[in-house]
């Protein structure tokens, strides 16, 4: 995963100033833009517990699935859940069962204004990986983490110890680290199968099945802006530079857009990449993760004041895109990230 310091018995010709301007302006309000008419598409999506409540689907109980290698047996719908990283935590909000959640912990940055209201309201367990002790004080009947490194005994705790305590841990598929059962590469199908996974161990499948139906919809009717252009999604680091790379959402979302993706080589999600290799790729655009520890604008202040990456083609005609950091993980807002970046490409023009 993207090296950041933090169920039994996881238009290429204007100033490059005004450009910077333009493309931070326009991605905020796309992204308020669109999350503000995502939401409707399913009077459950996102919805109230009550309104989610009249989900007709049902499970069969005892459900066993085999999550990244850990085989997981849920006996009924989880109704204590700690949720780690934003992935998590907004899947369950996207699904109408904010309500279940007990303690929220490493949020990587704002929700999506479609459920901000409710994401702003549910209890924050640690602004980083909750420890096993604050994790168990709560009581979870499931622990649902974004990365597999959450659980471990330095973290919420490794998942046969949580088991044998009764907790149940679940983790996103699309981070397991395994061979077996890292997707290889990334694709919305993956992404659309989690959402459909959740739904159906929280018994809310209707719920699940209108919500992916709506990502469909939105994703399909998105005219790909990208054709012909390269670029470099730039995670995070400075001294090193930490990029998406081949497999994962970054090269998932960049494939959406038809942008050819500079590291699409290297067989990672994420991977550190030398800023000689970059100026030799010399990229059309840059899509800039912002991330409160590490901003779109310290980004832009960083590649515009070195020497080497000043001259680079998109930083000399300030064509940058912003995603959030939330939105740049697998999980419910990558088809809001395809959205928004394809609307700021087509601000760039030719």
């Amino acid at each position: 995963m993207l090296p950041v310091n933090p169920f039994i018995t996881a238009p290429r010709a204007a100033h490059p100033i005004r450009r910077r301007v333009s493309a931070v302006a326009t991605a905020a309000a796309t992204l308020a833009l669109l999350a503000g008419c995502a939401a409707p598409a399913s009077d459950t999506i996102g919805a109230a517990p009550e309104e989610a409540a009249s989900d007709t689907s049902q499970t069969g109980y005892p459900l066993t699935i085999d999550n990244c290698g850990t085989e997981v047996t849920v006996t009924a719908a989880p109704e204590r859940v700690v949720t780690i990283k934003s992935t998590s935590t907004e899947m369950l909000l996207a699904l109408g069962l904010g309500d279940r959640i007990v303690g929220s912990a490493f949020g990587d940055g704002p929700a999506s204004e479609a459920w901000a209201a409710e994401a702003a309201a549910l209890p924050v367990l640690s602004d980083k990986v909750p420890g096993q002790e604050a994790t168990l004080e709560l009581e979870p009947d499931l622990v649902y983490a974004g990365w597999e490194s959450n659980l471990s005994a330095e973290g919420a705790g490794d998942r046969p110890t949580l088991a044998a305590l009764g907790v149940n841990s679940f983790v996103s598929p699309a981070a397991c680290k395994g061979e077996a059962y890292r997707p290889n590469p990334l694709d919305f199908d993956e992404v659309f199968a989690e959402i459909t996974q959740i739904g159906e161990i929280f018994d809310v499948q209707d719920a699940a099945a209108e919500l992916v139906a709506a990502q469909r919809t939105e994703l399909a009717a998105v005219e790909p802006a990208g054709a012909g252009r390269s670029a470099l999604w730039y995670s995070s680091g400075s001294d090193t530079p930490y990029v998406g790379a081949g497999i994962g959402a970054p090269q998932m979302i960049l494939d959406a857009l038809e942008l050819e993706n500079v590291a699409a080589d290297v067989q990672d999600s994420w991977s550190p990449l030398g800023w000689e290799a970059i100026v030799a790729a010399d990229p059309d655009v840059i899509v800039l993760v912002d991330a409160a520890w590490n901003t779109a604008e310290s980004k832009i202040a960083l590649l515009e004041s070195n020497p080497a990456t000043a001259k680079l083609s998109a930083v000399q005609a300030g064509d940058y895109l912003i995603v959030p950091f939330p939105a740049g993980e697998a999980g419910v807002r990558n088809v809001e990230a395809v959205t928004s970046l394809n609307t700021q490409l087509e601000s760039l023009g030719d």
